[in-house]
Protein backbone atom coordinates (compact mmCIF):
# COMPACT_ATOMS: atom_id res chain seq x y z
CA UNK A 1 0.00 0.00 0.00
CA UNK A 2 1.07 3.57 -0.74
CA UNK A 3 -0.01 5.48 2.34
CA UNK A 4 -0.85 9.16 1.74
CA UNK A 5 -3.06 10.01 4.72
CA UNK A 6 -0.44 11.31 7.13
CA UNK A 7 -2.54 14.35 8.07
CA UNK A 8 -4.87 11.88 9.79
CA UNK A 9 -2.12 9.80 11.39
CA UNK A 10 1.44 9.12 10.30
CA UNK A 11 2.37 5.70 8.97
CA UNK A 12 4.72 3.95 9.13
CA UNK A 13 6.47 4.94 12.35
CA UNK A 14 10.21 4.65 12.91
CA UNK A 15 11.11 1.11 13.97
CA UNK A 16 12.31 2.52 17.29
CA UNK A 17 8.75 3.57 18.14
CA UNK A 18 7.42 0.02 17.82
CA UNK A 19 10.35 -1.32 19.83
CA UNK A 20 9.89 1.23 22.62
CA UNK A 21 6.21 0.39 23.10
CA UNK A 22 6.91 -3.34 23.07
CA UNK A 23 9.83 -2.96 25.50
CA UNK A 24 7.69 -1.02 27.96
CA UNK A 25 4.82 -3.49 27.84
CA UNK A 26 7.08 -6.54 28.18
CA UNK A 27 9.73 -5.29 30.59
CA UNK A 28 8.45 -2.28 32.58
CA UNK A 29 4.65 -2.13 32.71
CA UNK A 30 4.50 -0.15 35.95
CA UNK A 31 2.61 3.00 36.87
CA UNK A 32 4.82 6.12 36.91
CA UNK A 33 5.01 8.45 39.88
CA UNK A 34 3.26 6.16 42.34
CA UNK A 35 5.95 3.84 43.75
CA UNK A 36 9.68 3.57 44.39
CA UNK A 37 10.49 0.11 43.01
CA UNK A 38 12.72 -0.17 39.96
CA UNK A 39 10.18 -0.51 37.16
CA UNK A 40 8.00 2.28 38.58
CA UNK A 41 11.05 4.55 38.59
CA UNK A 42 11.80 3.47 35.01
CA UNK A 43 8.26 4.41 33.99
CA UNK A 44 8.67 7.75 35.73
CA UNK A 45 11.86 8.42 33.78
CA UNK A 46 10.10 7.70 30.49
CA UNK A 47 7.40 10.26 31.24
CA UNK A 48 9.92 12.86 32.41
CA UNK A 49 12.25 12.33 29.44
CA UNK A 50 9.36 12.56 26.98
CA UNK A 51 8.23 15.79 28.60
CA UNK A 52 11.76 17.15 28.31
CA UNK A 53 11.99 16.28 24.62
CA UNK A 54 8.70 18.06 23.91
CA UNK A 55 10.01 21.11 25.74
CA UNK A 56 13.21 20.98 23.69
CA UNK A 57 11.28 20.72 20.42
CA UNK A 58 9.05 23.71 21.18
CA UNK A 59 11.71 25.79 22.98
CA UNK A 60 9.85 25.67 26.29
CA UNK A 61 11.87 26.93 29.26
CA UNK A 62 10.38 24.60 31.89
CA UNK A 63 9.36 21.08 30.93
CA UNK A 64 6.76 21.10 33.73
CA UNK A 65 4.69 23.46 31.55
CA UNK A 66 4.00 20.53 29.19
CA UNK A 67 0.83 18.65 30.13
CA UNK A 68 0.17 15.26 28.55
CA UNK A 69 -3.27 14.44 27.16
CA UNK A 70 -4.76 11.68 25.02
CA UNK A 71 -4.59 13.78 21.84
CA UNK A 72 -4.78 17.32 20.50
CA UNK A 73 -8.56 17.29 20.86
CA UNK A 74 -8.35 16.80 24.62
CA UNK A 75 -5.61 19.44 24.81
CA UNK A 76 -7.80 21.96 22.96
CA UNK A 77 -10.77 21.16 25.19
CA UNK A 78 -8.58 21.64 28.26
CA UNK A 79 -7.37 25.00 27.00
CA UNK A 80 -10.75 26.28 25.87
CA UNK A 81 -12.82 25.12 28.83
CA UNK A 82 -10.05 25.83 31.30
CA UNK A 83 -9.42 29.43 30.24
CA UNK A 84 -12.81 30.76 29.21
CA UNK A 85 -15.25 32.30 31.67
CA UNK A 86 -18.91 33.36 31.27
CA UNK A 87 -19.15 36.51 29.17
CA UNK A 88 -15.87 35.98 27.34
CA UNK A 89 -15.47 36.51 23.61
CA UNK A 90 -13.33 34.22 21.44
CA UNK A 91 -11.88 34.70 17.96
CA UNK A 92 -11.25 31.67 15.77
CA UNK A 93 -11.20 31.02 12.02
CA UNK A 94 -13.22 29.17 9.43
CA UNK A 95 -10.10 27.10 8.63
CA UNK A 96 -10.18 25.40 12.01
CA UNK A 97 -10.88 21.76 12.81
CA UNK A 98 -13.94 20.48 14.67
CA UNK A 99 -11.66 19.97 17.68
CA UNK A 100 -11.88 23.76 18.03
CA UNK A 101 -15.25 24.45 16.42
CA UNK A 102 -17.31 21.95 18.41
CA UNK A 103 -16.16 22.87 21.93
CA UNK A 104 -16.71 26.52 21.08
CA UNK A 105 -20.14 25.82 19.61
CA UNK A 106 -21.09 23.95 22.79
CA UNK A 107 -20.00 26.86 24.98
CA UNK A 108 -21.96 29.28 22.79
CA UNK A 109 -25.12 27.17 22.94
CA UNK A 110 -24.85 27.00 26.72
CA UNK A 111 -24.78 30.78 26.86
CA UNK A 112 -21.23 30.93 28.21
CA UNK A 113 -19.35 32.81 25.49
CA UNK A 114 -19.59 34.53 22.12
CA UNK A 115 -17.42 33.68 19.11
CA UNK A 116 -16.29 35.43 15.95
CA UNK A 117 -15.23 33.22 13.03
CA UNK A 118 -12.73 35.06 10.83
CA UNK A 119 -13.05 34.28 7.13
CA UNK A 120 -10.28 33.04 4.85
CA UNK A 121 -9.49 33.89 1.24
CA UNK A 122 -9.94 31.48 -1.67
CA UNK A 123 -6.55 29.87 -0.94
CA UNK A 124 -7.45 29.26 2.70
CA UNK A 125 -5.24 32.04 4.08
CA UNK A 126 -6.13 34.19 7.09
CA UNK A 127 -5.14 37.86 7.17
CA UNK A 128 -3.55 38.76 10.52
CA UNK A 129 -5.26 42.16 10.38
CA UNK A 130 -8.64 40.42 10.16
CA UNK A 131 -7.88 38.59 13.40
CA UNK A 132 -6.92 41.85 15.06
CA UNK A 133 -10.03 43.61 13.73
CA UNK A 134 -12.25 40.94 15.28
CA UNK A 135 -11.01 41.63 18.81
CA UNK A 136 -13.40 43.16 21.35
CA UNK A 137 -12.85 44.55 24.84
CA UNK A 138 -13.99 41.19 26.29
CA UNK A 139 -11.94 39.00 23.94
CA UNK A 140 -10.08 36.63 26.23
CA UNK A 141 -8.71 34.21 23.63
CA UNK A 142 -7.76 33.79 20.00
CA UNK A 143 -7.74 30.07 19.19
CA UNK A 144 -6.64 28.98 15.74
CA UNK A 145 -4.88 26.29 13.78
CA UNK A 146 -1.25 26.72 12.79
CA UNK A 147 -1.89 24.98 9.46
CA UNK A 148 -5.09 23.90 7.74
CA UNK A 149 -5.66 20.18 7.47
CA UNK A 150 -7.61 20.81 4.25
CA UNK A 151 -5.45 23.22 2.23
CA UNK A 152 -2.11 22.92 4.03
CA UNK A 153 -1.95 26.71 4.45
CA UNK A 154 0.39 27.78 7.26
CA UNK A 155 -0.87 30.84 9.13
CA UNK A 156 1.43 33.63 10.27
CA UNK A 157 1.23 32.98 14.00
CA UNK A 158 4.11 35.32 14.85
CA UNK A 159 2.46 38.36 13.30
CA UNK A 160 -0.94 37.47 14.76
CA UNK A 161 0.47 37.05 18.27
CA UNK A 162 2.23 40.43 18.11
CA UNK A 163 -0.99 42.17 17.13
CA UNK A 164 -3.34 40.54 19.63
CA UNK A 165 -1.01 40.71 22.63
CA UNK A 166 -1.22 44.50 22.42
CA UNK A 167 -4.79 43.94 23.64
CA UNK A 168 -3.70 41.47 26.35
CA UNK A 169 -5.56 38.67 24.54
CA UNK A 170 -4.34 35.10 24.97
CA UNK A 171 -3.33 33.00 21.96
CA UNK A 172 -3.90 29.25 21.75
CA UNK A 173 -2.51 27.44 18.71
CA UNK A 174 -3.61 24.07 17.35
CA UNK A 175 -0.36 22.52 16.14
CA UNK A 176 -1.82 19.14 15.15
CA UNK A 177 -0.60 19.56 11.56
CA UNK A 178 2.71 21.29 12.27
CA UNK A 179 4.30 19.82 15.40
CA UNK A 180 7.29 17.86 14.12
CA UNK A 181 7.30 19.13 10.53
CA UNK A 182 7.33 22.92 10.98
CA UNK A 183 9.67 24.71 13.42
CA UNK A 184 7.78 26.00 16.48
CA UNK A 185 9.27 28.28 19.13
CA UNK A 186 6.62 29.18 21.70
CA UNK A 187 8.73 31.99 23.11
CA UNK A 188 9.67 33.66 19.82
CA UNK A 189 6.13 33.19 18.49
CA UNK A 190 4.58 34.44 21.78
CA UNK A 191 2.23 31.46 22.10
CA UNK A 192 0.33 31.20 25.38
CA UNK A 193 -1.12 27.72 24.83
CA UNK A 194 -0.01 25.15 22.26
CA UNK A 195 -2.00 21.96 21.62
CA UNK A 196 -0.21 19.10 19.89
CA UNK A 197 -0.76 15.46 19.06
CA UNK A 198 1.78 12.66 19.16
CA UNK A 199 0.51 10.43 16.37
CA UNK A 200 1.05 12.67 13.35
CA UNK A 201 4.38 14.35 12.53
CA UNK A 202 5.85 13.57 15.96
CA UNK A 203 5.72 9.96 14.69
CA UNK A 204 4.43 8.56 17.98
CA UNK A 205 1.46 6.28 18.62
CA UNK A 206 -2.19 7.20 18.77
CA UNK A 207 -3.49 8.18 22.21
CA UNK A 208 -0.72 10.68 22.92
CA UNK A 209 -0.62 14.47 22.86
CA UNK A 210 -0.42 17.46 25.11
CA UNK A 211 -0.78 21.13 25.90
CA UNK A 212 1.89 23.71 26.58
CA UNK A 213 0.69 26.26 29.14
CA UNK A 214 2.71 29.46 29.46
CA UNK A 215 3.64 30.34 33.06
CA UNK A 216 1.07 32.69 34.52
CA UNK A 217 -1.81 31.55 32.33
CA UNK A 218 -4.68 30.34 34.54
CA UNK A 219 -6.22 27.13 33.17
CA UNK A 220 -8.76 25.18 35.21
CA UNK A 221 -8.31 21.37 35.09
CA UNK A 222 -10.54 19.39 32.77
CA UNK A 223 -10.28 16.28 34.97
CA UNK A 224 -9.19 15.56 38.53
CA UNK A 225 -7.98 12.41 40.23
CA UNK A 226 -4.99 10.52 41.48
CA UNK A 227 -1.58 11.94 40.66
CA UNK A 228 0.70 10.14 43.12
CA UNK A 229 1.43 13.51 44.74
CA UNK A 230 -0.20 15.14 47.78
CA UNK A 231 -2.27 12.01 48.24
CA UNK A 232 -3.34 13.04 51.76
CA UNK A 233 -5.51 15.79 50.25
CA UNK A 234 -8.81 15.38 48.42
CA UNK A 235 -8.02 18.50 46.38
CA UNK A 236 -6.20 18.42 43.07
CA UNK A 237 -2.54 19.51 43.41
CA UNK A 238 -1.78 23.01 42.16
CA UNK A 239 1.72 22.27 40.91
CA UNK A 240 2.49 21.66 37.27
CA UNK A 241 1.96 19.30 35.54
CA UNK A 242 0.13 17.26 38.23
CA UNK A 243 -2.76 19.73 38.25
CA UNK A 244 -3.86 18.51 34.82
CA UNK A 245 -2.74 14.88 34.74
CA UNK A 246 -5.13 13.08 37.05
CA UNK A 247 -5.25 9.33 36.45
CA UNK A 248 -2.85 6.77 35.06
CA UNK A 249 -1.11 8.10 31.94
CA UNK A 250 -0.63 6.26 28.67
CA UNK A 251 2.93 5.35 29.57
CA UNK A 252 3.40 2.78 26.77
CA UNK A 253 2.27 5.47 24.35
CA UNK A 254 4.63 8.01 25.89
CA UNK A 255 7.47 5.51 25.53
CA UNK A 256 6.66 5.35 21.82
CA UNK A 257 6.32 9.13 21.64
CA UNK A 258 9.74 9.50 23.26
CA UNK A 259 11.23 7.39 20.46
CA UNK A 260 9.35 9.42 17.83
CA UNK A 261 10.64 12.67 19.34
CA UNK A 262 14.20 11.35 19.32
CA UNK A 263 13.81 10.56 15.62
CA UNK A 264 12.40 14.01 14.83
CA UNK A 265 15.07 15.86 16.81
CA UNK A 266 17.92 13.78 15.40
CA UNK A 267 16.64 14.09 11.82
CA UNK A 268 15.83 17.77 12.23
CA UNK A 269 12.49 19.49 11.79
CA UNK A 270 13.91 21.60 8.97
CA UNK A 271 15.07 18.49 7.09
CA UNK A 272 11.67 16.86 7.53
CA UNK A 273 9.94 20.01 6.32
CA UNK A 274 12.23 20.27 3.28
CA UNK A 275 11.57 16.67 2.24
CA UNK A 276 7.81 17.04 2.60
CA UNK A 277 7.84 20.37 0.76
CA UNK A 278 9.72 18.73 -2.12
CA UNK A 279 7.10 15.99 -2.35
CA UNK A 280 4.32 18.56 -2.21
CA UNK A 281 5.78 20.64 -5.03
CA UNK A 282 6.24 17.50 -7.13
CA UNK A 283 2.62 16.52 -6.56
CA UNK A 284 1.32 19.99 -7.43
CA UNK A 285 3.38 19.97 -10.62
CA UNK A 286 2.05 16.56 -11.66
CA UNK A 287 -1.57 17.36 -10.77
CA UNK A 288 -1.44 20.35 -13.12
CA UNK A 289 -1.11 17.91 -16.02
CA UNK A 290 -4.05 15.67 -15.06
CA UNK A 291 -7.19 16.62 -17.04
CA UNK A 292 -10.15 17.62 -14.88
CA UNK A 293 -8.22 18.04 -11.62
CA UNK A 294 -8.85 21.19 -9.58
CA UNK A 295 -6.47 21.89 -6.69
CA UNK A 296 -7.52 23.96 -3.67
CA UNK A 297 -5.24 25.99 -1.44
CA UNK A 298 -2.01 27.95 -1.85
CA UNK A 299 -0.26 28.08 -5.24
CA UNK A 300 2.94 26.15 -5.97
CA UNK A 301 5.91 27.59 -4.13
CA UNK A 302 3.87 28.89 -1.21
CA UNK A 303 4.80 27.97 2.35
CA UNK A 304 2.57 25.09 3.43
CA UNK A 305 2.49 21.69 5.08
CA UNK A 306 2.37 18.53 2.97
CA UNK A 307 -1.41 18.54 2.49
CA UNK A 308 -3.02 18.88 -0.94
CA UNK A 309 -6.77 18.85 -1.57
CA UNK A 310 -8.28 18.46 -5.01
CA UNK A 311 -11.29 17.24 -6.97
CA UNK A 312 -11.59 15.41 -10.30
CA UNK A 313 -14.34 16.51 -12.65
CA UNK A 314 -16.96 13.79 -13.10
CA UNK A 315 -15.77 11.69 -10.16
CA UNK A 316 -17.01 12.51 -6.64
CA UNK A 317 -14.22 12.51 -4.01
CA UNK A 318 -15.60 9.46 -2.22
CA UNK A 319 -15.63 7.49 -5.46
CA UNK A 320 -12.17 8.68 -6.42
CA UNK A 321 -10.69 7.67 -3.07
CA UNK A 322 -12.33 4.25 -3.44
CA UNK A 323 -10.91 3.82 -6.97
CA UNK A 324 -7.43 4.74 -5.78
CA UNK A 325 -7.68 2.23 -2.95
CA UNK A 326 -9.33 -0.66 -4.75
CA UNK A 327 -7.54 -0.32 -8.08
CA UNK A 328 -4.12 0.98 -7.13
CA UNK A 329 -3.68 0.30 -3.38
CA UNK A 330 -3.22 4.02 -2.68
CA UNK A 331 -4.65 5.33 0.61
CA UNK A 332 -5.99 8.91 0.60
CA UNK A 333 -8.75 10.71 2.49
CA UNK A 334 -12.02 12.01 1.05
CA UNK A 335 -14.77 14.20 2.48
CA UNK A 336 -14.83 17.28 4.70
CA UNK A 337 -11.86 16.25 6.87
CA UNK A 338 -13.60 17.36 10.12
CA UNK A 339 -13.23 21.00 9.04
CA UNK A 340 -16.64 21.89 7.56
CA UNK A 341 -16.46 25.69 7.54
CA UNK A 342 -13.53 26.07 5.17
CA UNK A 343 -15.31 24.06 2.51
CA UNK A 344 -17.91 26.84 2.23
CA UNK A 345 -15.14 29.17 1.08
CA UNK A 346 -13.61 26.57 -1.23
CA UNK A 347 -17.01 25.78 -2.78
CA UNK A 348 -16.75 22.10 -1.82
CA UNK A 349 -19.34 21.84 0.96
CA UNK A 350 -21.49 19.26 -0.85
CA UNK A 351 -18.86 16.62 -1.58
CA UNK A 352 -15.64 17.70 0.12
CA UNK A 353 -12.31 16.99 -1.52
CA UNK A 354 -9.75 14.26 -1.94
CA UNK A 355 -6.88 14.97 0.44
CA UNK A 356 -3.36 13.71 -0.13
CA UNK A 357 -0.98 14.18 2.80
CA UNK A 358 2.65 13.17 2.58
CA UNK A 359 4.97 12.16 5.42
CA UNK A 360 8.70 11.88 5.92
CA UNK A 361 8.74 8.24 4.79
CA UNK A 362 7.00 8.89 1.47
CA UNK A 363 9.08 8.98 -1.70
CA UNK A 364 8.92 10.54 -5.14
CA UNK A 365 7.93 7.10 -6.45
CA UNK A 366 4.77 7.29 -4.29
CA UNK A 367 3.87 10.65 -5.80
CA UNK A 368 4.56 9.47 -9.34
CA UNK A 369 2.39 6.38 -8.79
CA UNK A 370 -0.48 8.52 -7.53
CA UNK A 371 -0.23 10.84 -10.54
CA UNK A 372 -0.18 7.89 -12.93
CA UNK A 373 -3.26 6.41 -11.26
CA UNK A 374 -5.10 9.72 -11.47
CA UNK A 375 -4.28 10.05 -15.17
CA UNK A 376 -5.64 6.55 -15.78
CA UNK A 377 -8.84 7.29 -13.87
CA UNK A 378 -9.26 10.71 -15.54
CA UNK A 379 -8.89 9.12 -18.97
CA UNK A 380 -12.01 7.07 -18.31
CA UNK A 381 -14.16 10.02 -17.21
CA UNK A 382 -16.84 11.08 -19.73
CA UNK A 383 -16.00 14.25 -21.65
CA UNK A 384 -17.79 17.32 -20.27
Amino acid sequence: MIYLDNAATSFPKPESVYQAIDHFNRNIGANPGRSSYATARAADRIVAETRGLVAQLFHVERASQIVFTANATEALNLGLKGVLRPGDHVVTTVTDHNSVLRPLRSLVEHGQITVTWVKCDSAGSIDAKSINAALRPNTRLVCMTHASNVTGTIHDIGTISTLIHKNETLLMVDAAQTAGCVPIDVQAMQIDLLAFTGHKSLLGPQGTGGLYIKPGVDVQPLREGGTGSQSSSDRQPEKMPDRYEGGTPNTPGLAGLRAGLHFVLETGVEAIQAHEQMLTERLLDLLASVPGVKVYGPPPGARRVAVVSFTLEGCPPLNLAHLLSSGFDIAVRSGLHCAPLIHRYLGTSNTGTVRVSMGYFNTTDDIDALAAALRQIASKMPAS
